[in-house]
């Protein structure tokens, strides 16, 4: 007959690499005599990566040639009075030409990289140059002659 409330554990499970190096299992090895073999690795614990470090001067020179150019205050203020002489605000003008009302905002200031495509479009709405040495003037002269 077999007594089924018997358990029978035929092995123990070997411990993990993790937990043969935790500091109890270390100190138990000790206190029983077992050898210990401690080995420092290089590098080992730190977080560090292959770093180049640049001179700094030629950094803020390199800076200084990344930016971009921005579009220059005179051309945010002629939008801003093409706009209000058409009495738009400006999220009606980024309405009809399909922009955000922030990069009407930008342009503006003058904090905006000029894009082609939209100062096109703000000059078809507010009917004044953006670009070119005309700056300033009507988009669409009088009627033309033939």
């Amino acid at each position: 007959m077999e007594d089924w409330d018997k358990v029978t554990v035929l092995r123990k499970k070997a411990p993990k690499a993790a937990q043969m190096r935790s500091e109890s299992a270390v100190n138990q090895a000790i206190r029983t005599g077992q050898a210990v073999e401690t080995q420092q690795k290089f590098n080992a614990g730190t977080n560090k990566q292959h770093v180049v470090t640049k001179n700094t001067a030629k950094l803020d020179s390199e800076h200084d040639e990344l930016k971009h150019s921005k579009v220059s205050l005179d051309v945010g203020k002629l939008i801003q009075q093409g706009r209000q002489a058409k009495n738009l605000s400006q999220k009606d003008l980024s309405t009809k030409i399909n922009e955000k009302p922030q990069i009407i905002q930008e342009y503006e200031q003058g904090k905006a990289i000029p894009n082609n495509v939209i100062l096109g479009k703000i000059e078809k709405v507010i009917g004044i140059k953006l670009r070119g040495k005309d700056k300033g003037q009507p988009l669409f002269g009088g009627p033309k002659k033939k």
